[in-house]
């Protein structure tokens, strides 16, 4: 096939486009100047101009996890590979499917002292799952199919790596759309799983542990949870899978959990994982038999002692369980302490929730949060004291939450809200920040800005890193670097673009969060929080 009359950079643009690819996020930098040439003089795909490398790649993630799509992000060679790490890192933790594309030295400078030079493909080996250096021109079409279909079929991170002076270079080859994939090599039936089912049926005190896997099941397994008698326990990925008035969901348990469920669950018999690799270490049972339900089959291999695992998704394989548990006689005294668990945190959980005082208890904010945003609202978390905080407080309804679940990295609230706005702007996005988060990515308080990103960020300001200082202080350590030193986050705000609110009382929370979210426009609302010790911190 001959020359194609674009450029290496112009095909790789029209063969994401036809992946669906929308945006891609990153940094200019001299080696991918043909890659920039090419976006800049097409349509199909909008590139979002970031100010570090790291935001790229977390917006890259965050869009790939709310979407289920390729996240693109690109840099340039040396710093800029290096810096997309943070962010791709999170991708890799989990599991959203994520390409990026490098800069890299000319192609006569490969391997040589040549400034800002690595071997990327080394640098990306803890975290791509394949990573090439396009080589030759012709290759541009096979290597773009690979890692695509290789980071959407596996849900991992690819990489590409483009000498600079190869991005220019006449391209062959001509795009092709991605194969449509049939998945149905899993075929359940009531007797298939009959296993399970005689497992299941064994239980005096079961229970069900959700998480994002099950985002399509969610009726489904509450149908299961009143027929099994059992109660349901949510992941911060199953969060907004469930009411919280369902009359089994007990939300979580750990860090941010409900306090009472944990003792509860550790008498458990029987334990059905349902799209989750959550395994709570320090809360869960010593003898259950653990029934666990994935489409991978690594994610059975991460210290769960299951002893039945089925490979599938959970929307396919419930419907047979419960037609299996039909005539099943649940434990009504199991339900009832279940019951008991829910009801009991849920009165100290409106007590805590509307605590008096401020600066604010962080227990408040959060209520004040989920009694003004939308039912159907995306919520971007980052990671730090208002992750648990969220966690414990916030009352779930249809909101889809976004965070750094096993990566755990700092500044990734204000990336994902950015990107989730970019990808779903009818929704409402809210990011719910602490003070040190927000601090690694201020910058990009500007993207917004450029961008005119109708996004709302909550600031929880206790001029610290209050969950390292409770590590601190149940370690019985002494600490040092706890402390920060903060701007005026609303001079800050308006400065870059943004409307700024800062409370001035807690009783004023609630108006001051709907002023915000009807504000059509970046807006950031400072709200002074007490430096209040987390009761789960171990």
């Amino acid at each position: 096939m001959g020359n194609t009359g674009r450029t290496v950079g112009e095909l790789m643009l029209d063969q994401l486009s036809l992946f669906g690819v929308k945006r891609i996020y990153g940094v200019v930098g001299d080696a991918t100047l043909g890659l920039i040439d090419a976006l800049a003089k097409q349509d199909k795909i909008e590139y979002i101009a970031v100010k570090h490398e790291a935001t790229a790649a977390f917006m890259a993630s965050a869009e790939a996890k709310l979407t289920g799509g390729l996240g693109v992000c690109t840099a340039t060679m040396g710093p800029g590979a290096t810096n997309l790490l943070n962010g791709l890192g999170d991708a890799y933790a989990d599991k959203a499917p994520v390409l990026a594309i490098t800069g890299q030295a000319a192609s006569d400078k490969i391997g040589t002292e040549y400034p800002q030079y690595i071997d990327q493909q080394e640098l990306m080996k803890p975290f791509a799952a394949y990573s090439a250096n396009l080589a030759s021109p012709d290759a541009t079409i096979e290597i773009l199919q690979k890692a695509a279909r290789t980071s959407l079929g596996q849900r991992v991170v690819t990489h590409i790596s483009v000498p600079k002076d190869i991005f220019e270079m006449p391209a062959k080859g001509e795009p092709r759309p991605m194969p449509d994939v049939i998945e149905g090599a899993s075929i359940f039936t009531k007797e298939s799983l009959e296993q399970a089912t005689r497992i299941m049926k064994t239980a005096k005190r079961p229970m069900i542990l959700a998480g994002s896997g099950a985002a399509l099941a969610s009726d489904e397994l509450e149908k299961l949870a009143h027929l099994w008698g059992a109660g349901i326990l949510a992941s911060l990925g199953g969060k907004g899978l469930f009411d919280e008035s369902s009359a089994h969901v007990l939300q979580g348990i750990g860090e941010g959990g409900n306090p009472y469920a944990g003792e509860l669950f550790k008498e458990a018999d029987v334990v059905l994982l349902a799209g989750t690799k959550w395994w709570p270490e320090g809360y869960v049972p010593t003898d259950a038999r653990i029934i666990q339900i994935d489409r991978h089959f690594d994610k059975f291999v991460k210290g769960i002692p299951a002893e039945l695992g089925i490979i599938g998704k959970t929307e396919d394989v419930l419907p047979f369980l419960t037609e299996g548990l039909e005539g099943f006689s649940r434990s009504e005294d199991w339900v009832a302490r279940c019951t008991e668990v829910k009801g009991k945190w849920a009165a100290e959980n409106e007590k805590e929730g509307n605590t008096e005082g401020y600066p604010a208890h962080p227990a408040r904010i959060i209520r004040a949060i989920d009694r003004t945003v939308a039912p159907d609202a995306i919520l971007a978390l980052d990671t730090g004291d208002n992750t648990v905080w969220t966690n414990r407080n916030f009352r779930q309804k249809e909101q889809t939450v976004l965070f750094s679940g096993y990566w755990r990295t700092m500044g990734f609230g204000l990336p994902a809200a950015m990107a989730a706005k970019l990808a779903k702007p009818e929704k409402q996005v809210v990011a719910v920040v602490g003070d040190g988060g927000l601090q690694m990515v201020l910058a990009d308080l500007l993207t917004a800005t450029r961008y005119g990103l109708d996004i709302t960020v909550i600031v929880l300001n206790n001029e610290s890193l209050q969950m390292e200082r409770d590590k601190l202080e149940a370690a019985k350590k002494k600490e040092v670097g706890v402390d920060l030193t903060n701007p005026d986050f609303v001079k800050l705000a308006e400065a870059c673009g943004w409307t700024g609110l800062r409370a001035s009382n807690d009783s004023e929370l609630e108006s001051l969060l709907e002023e915000a979210l009807n504000t059509k426009a970046p807006t950031l609302v400072d709200i002074r929080t007490a430096q209040v010790f987390f009761p789960e911190t171990k």
